[in-house]
């Protein structure tokens, strides 16, 4: 059995962060630019109550001007914070410039006292998608716990933010996984019709 066949998901991942990882500064900057004028139509379109997205690490997309820019716009804003292995995300109101603590993965967070509050239109980092709105992650499930409870609450959108070299043909799934509804690339903005 190959490693493909053991672990197709973790196949892909390792060669999306690949990609990703060789990509070069320019390249990273078109995302970055480009993001924030389609983050800005989406969120204009929509008129969500709460925009949340990612603080970047690793060689994920820098979505920070994004958050800045939403914020300038009037829109509120929030960042995802880890609570526990094996749970879903909570999303906790911050505006760029706001401190922020190392949460249990490492990663940027609002400080506690940050009122949580559930977003409407949420800009998912990813490894690898597919134009179906499929995603795979990091393994851990967090978004897709998070879309799940999000969704059987409330009408929501979920834009996943790559690289064109994280698109792969079709990502394996299974039924927990969520899709997505929009996918932004530094060269596109894909919408998902099938649902």
């Amino acid at each position: 059995m190959s490693s493909t066949d053991a672990d197709p998901k973790g196949f892909l991942r390792r060669r999306a962060l690949e990609r990703r990882k060789a990509l070069t500064p320019a390249a990273r900057a078109l995302l970055s630019e480009r993001l924030v004028v389609e983050g800005l139509r989406l969120a204009q379109l929509w008129r969500p109550a709460v925009v949340s997205a990612f603080h970047p690490i690793r060689e994920e997309p820098d979505v920070l001007a994004l958050l800045a820019a939403l914020a300038e716009d009037g829109f509120a804003t929030a960042l995802p914070a880890v609570v526990g292995r094996g749970t879903h995300l909570t999303f906790r109101l911050w505006r760029p410039g706001e401190s922020t603590l190392a949460g249990g993965m490492g990663i940027p967070e609002p400080l506690n006292l940050a009122p949580a509050i559930d977003p409407d239109l949420l800009f998912v980092p990813l490894a690898c998608f597919d134009r179906r709105g499929h995603r795979i992650g990091y393994g851990a499930g967090y978004y897709d716990r998070s879309l799940e409870r999000l969704r059987l609450r409330k009408t929501i959108r979920a834009v996943g933010v790559a690289y064109g070299v994280c698109e792969v043909a079709a990502v394996p799934y299974e039924a927990h996984d969520q899709r997505l509804d929009v996918v932004v690339t530094e060269r596109e903005t894909i919408f998902v019709k099938e649902r």
